[in-house]
Formats: structure tokens, sequence, C-alpha cells
């Protein structure tokens, strides 16, 4: 990246340095709702998915709101072919299981990168907008002393691409946003909220399927492995 010289990496945290495990695919959905008398269909996750997505991009000023997430899940649920007064009572406690640890894997060129990065005497900072508590993620993937800074759309208030949490950020870990590089899953989300405060992007797209209109100054890398190449 031929530009002035990087002094911190922030990382989006879900699908860009953790996945989540069977707990949130097709068959951990249908456990959850059994619990609730909700008869779904695991076969039909994927497509709820992708037709439930549109909710996290409406337009909702990007103040954080947890039902727009349980929202979300229910849309999911219904995808699969649940119905029933429980839909509501089963989506609340898939969105507050989401943000339990132990459902989630780190990715495994992610310790690698950042350890890589920190060597360098990099600060390195997370930027989520979910409401997992970042600490105990930090601890639980024993990510410990590698993160400067750390700041969720929960506790800061909104998502996203809204340009405060990523002031926010940068203001936590002390340097300017031109000195900074933003990297995530999320072309709207992670790379245009951060090029609007004045970051540098990077985009994570880790499967063929993902696709995204992409300005041609916005490098793309398939996994965090292509990063520290990149940051010079």
């Amino acid at each position: 990246m031929n530009h002035t010289a990087v002094r911190a990496v922030f990382f989006d945290v879900d699908f860009t340095l953790i996945y989540p495990g069977p707990t949130f695919q097709g068959e951990g959905y249908a456990v959850f709702c059994r619990r609730y008398g909700i008869a779904v269909d695991p076969a039909r996750f994927p497509g709820a998915v992708i037709a439930a997505s549109s909710i996290l991009y409406d337009d909702q000023n990007h103040v954080y709101d947890a039902e727009i997430f349980v929202r979300y899940t229910r849309r999911i649920i219904e995808g699969m072919g649940g119905t029933g007064e429980t839909l509501d009572a089963c989506a609340q406690e898939i969105y507050s299981e989401w943000a339990a640890c132990q459902h989630f894997f780190l990715y495994d060129d992610v310790a690698p990168a950042l350890r890589e990065l920190a060597t360098r005497g990099l600060k390195i900072g997370l930027i989520s907008n979910s409401h997992r508590c970042l600490s105990s993620f930090e601890r639980h993937f024993s990510l410990q002393g590698l993160i400067a800074a750390a700041i969720s759309s929960f506790e800061h208030g909104y998502l996203k691409p809204h340009p405060s949490i990523f002031e926010s950020a940068l203001k936590l870990a002390g340097v300017s946003a031109h000195e900074s590089v933003m990297v995530g899953d999320s072309y709207p989300h992670d790379v245009e909220g951060a090029r609007q405060v004045g970051m540098r992007g990077i985009l994570v797209q880790r499967t063929s399927r993902m696709s995204a209109t992409v300005a041609s100054d916005v490098p793309v890398i398939r996994d965090l492995s292509e990063l520290p190449a990149l940051i010079s």
C-alpha cells in the first residue's frame, strides 16, 4: 500500500476473524426451534439467510438496536418454514447466544497474521457490529496482548458504517485515520465506512460465493495470510 506509513490495523470480527460453528447452521437452528415447538427444514437455511440479509442493510440511521438482529433471525426461521407464536422468543434466544464465543471458531490464518503485525510494532484494533464482549473474545481465542483497542456497536451505540464508531476506535488506539487500515468482510459496512472517515480499507472475500462491487483502489484478499505483505 503506497501511502502514509501504517501505524494501526483494525479488524471486523464476525466472518473476518471468526466463523460460526454448528450451533448457527441449519441443524443448530432446528435444535433451537424444537425447544419452542417450531418445525423447520434445515436444508432451507442457506437460502433463508440470503433472503433475510436485506434487514441488516435497511436504513435505520445505523443506531444499534437489538430488535434489528432479532427480526433478522426471525426472518431466517420463517424462511426455513417456521411459524407460530413462539417465533420471537426463539429468535431472541438465538440472538443472545450469538454473543457466546464457544459457538465460534477462529480462522486458521488469524493468529499468525495478527502476531506478525504486532511484531512489526503495529497497533491492532477491533471494531465489531455485534453485542459480543470483546474482552471475552480476546481471552477465549488467546489473543491477549495483541489488541490495543476494541469497540463494539453494542457498547458504542452505533453500527458500522456510522462514522462515529470508527472515530471512537481511532481515538482509543491513539492514531489518526490516514495512518490506519480497516480490514473486514463487508464492503459497505467495513470498507466504505472506514474510507468515509479517511481510513484505508481492505476487503476479505473468503469464499468465491461472496461478491461486491469494489472500488479500484481497494485491495481484496482471500485470507489474512495475504495481509502482512500489503501493510508496509
